[in-house]
């Protein structure tokens, strides 16, 4: 089957905004036909009809589209290792540290760092969490998740800053909740959050055509203080860091020069 991927990517750009150009043809032309299929749709041109008609059709292509797969702690060595650096380095240096997290998903790497803060009794500390679908905003400011994505949480925390409900899901605390302020954002279009002292922004770039990572790096760069950090995934890294005014200071961390 022939597609036409180059109307259907003039298509999402103009009726959805999202630039999928920016991703990685390859994976992302795979993905796009596997939910085409999934719709009942045989061509790119009859998809896009559903996609215009079908709000349903719409959220599952964006979610499908924007890879959700989190947990709290992901890649926990590497996470305490970030936890480190932020209380030897950030919240000494600053007095109201920003945090932002961004493509946050469901909400587990913001709540992640809530706990952090309070752990620590970090009470100033404000955190910014974005993503670009609002089904996935929506589920993150719920704060409810299955037994599998609190795995790393250890007992005590998921005592102190969730209570679990009847069907054997867990909710996170509204003390942890009230120190978030989610957002909708798109990491390839919308402005940036600036006089950040911290950015999370973990596996998201690996989808990305180098140009796009590049300039997402950038930007991400920019929206740092100076002696801010920037925390990336366990698969990403920036070989351009010394020409954006990044350092690297540890595996997967970052500071603004």
């Amino acid at each position: 089957m022939e597609l036409n991927f180059e109307f259907f990517n003039d298509w999402v750009q103009r009726k959805l905004g999202i630039r999928l150009e920016a991703y990685k043809e390859r994976q992302m032309q795979r993905r796009i036909s596997n939910i085409m299929e999934s719709a009942g749709a045989s061509s790119l041109e009859q998809y896009a009809k559903i996609l215009e008609a079908d709000s349903v059709a719409r959220h599952d292509f964006v979610e499908h589209l924007t890879i959700n797969v989190t947990e709290f702690y992901r890649n926990k060595s590497i996470f305490e290792m970030f936890e480190q650096r932020l209380m030897s380095q950030i919240v000494p240096q600053f007095e109201r540290p920003k945090i932002w997290s961004a493509a946050c998903s469901i909400g587990a790497e913001p709540y992640t760092l809530a706990m952090i803060l309070a752990k620590n009794n970090v009470a100033s500390g404000r955190i910014v969490a974005t993503d670009i679908d609002d089904e996935i905003l929506k589920k993150a400011k719920d704060g409810l998740y299955q037994s599998n994505e609190v795995k790393n949480v250890v007992a005590s925390d998921l005592d102190r800053y969730f209570s679990k409900n009847a069907a054997g899901m867990y909710q996170v605390s509204p003390a942890l909740k009230n120190k978030i302020t989610f957002k909708k954002h798109d990491l390839l279009k919308d402005r940036y959050e600036d006089n950040c002292h911290v950015v999370v922004c973990r596996n998201v770039t690996i989808y990305f055509k180098p140009d796009a990572r590049d300039e997402v790096y950038r930007k991400l760069s920019e929206s740092l203080v100076q002696g801010g950090i920037l925390f990336t995934g366990a698969t990403e890294t920036i070989s351009l860091a010394d020409q954006i005014g990044l350092k690297k200071i540890d595996s997967f961390i970052y500071q603004k020069v």
